[in-house]
Order: structure tokens, then sequence, then C-alpha cells
């Protein structure tokens, strides 16, 4: 549990700084923390966003059985805190540092999947 808060506060951050979550922070997140199957992962990020725009999604993958809500609401929470931080960081730094910040999380998430999966 603690670690899907932690998992939710990351994304958090990176939400309100880059406007990103799911699918680049959450995801891989779960999938090298949790040792979620990458299905689960997915379906798990849904339910951590799941009201408006995941709702459909998150019944598809929950009637496979690949959604943690327990875990998918402890990365709300942490998003949900989070983000105001995120936000705060990202005016204050300015656009250039926060493309730049963006620009090397996604190399890293890309050297991460490109090396580093099974």
């Amino acid at each position: 549990m603690l670690i899907g808060l932690g998992i939710g506060m990351f994304a958090g951050l990176l939400a309100g700084l880059f406007g990103i979550g799911g699918g680049i922070v959450i995801v891989p997140a779960l999938v090298f923390f949790e040792k979620f199957t990458q299905t689960k992962a997915v379906g798990t990020s849904l339910a951590a966003m799941i009201l408006p725009v995941g709702i459909l999604a998150v019944w598809k993958y929950a009637k496979q059985g690949d959604v943690n809500f327990k875990v998918g609401a402890m990365v709300a929470l942490g998003l949900f805190i989070m983000a105001f931080f995120g936000a705060k960081l990202g005016l204050s730094i300015g656009d250039k540092w926060v493309a730049r910040s963006f620009g090397l999380l996604l190399l890293l998430i890309s050297l991460k999947f490109i090396f580093f999966t099974k």
C-alpha cells in the first residue's frame, strides 16, 4: 500500500510539473516496484484515474482481473496531493527547465524499457 502511495505521489508531482502521469509514470512504476504484469499495471493506473475518462476501460480490465483497486486508490491519493506541488515547482522553474527535465525523464524511461524489460 505504501509503495502505491509513493508511486501516486511521484506521479502527482510529475503530473503537476509536466502534465503526465498514467502511462509514462504509473504503469512503469507498478511493473517495476510492484511486479505487476503490464495489463494489471494499466488497469490499476486507470483505476487511479477512474473518473470520468477511464471508467469504461477500468471496467474492461477489471472483468479480466487486471485491476488492483486498493493500490489504485493509494496511487490516486498520491496524485491528488502531489500534483499541486508539481504545478508549483513547474511554474517556479520556467518553461526551459520544465522541457529539459521532461526530456530527461522520457530518456530514462526509454532506457529502462529498452534495456531492462524481461
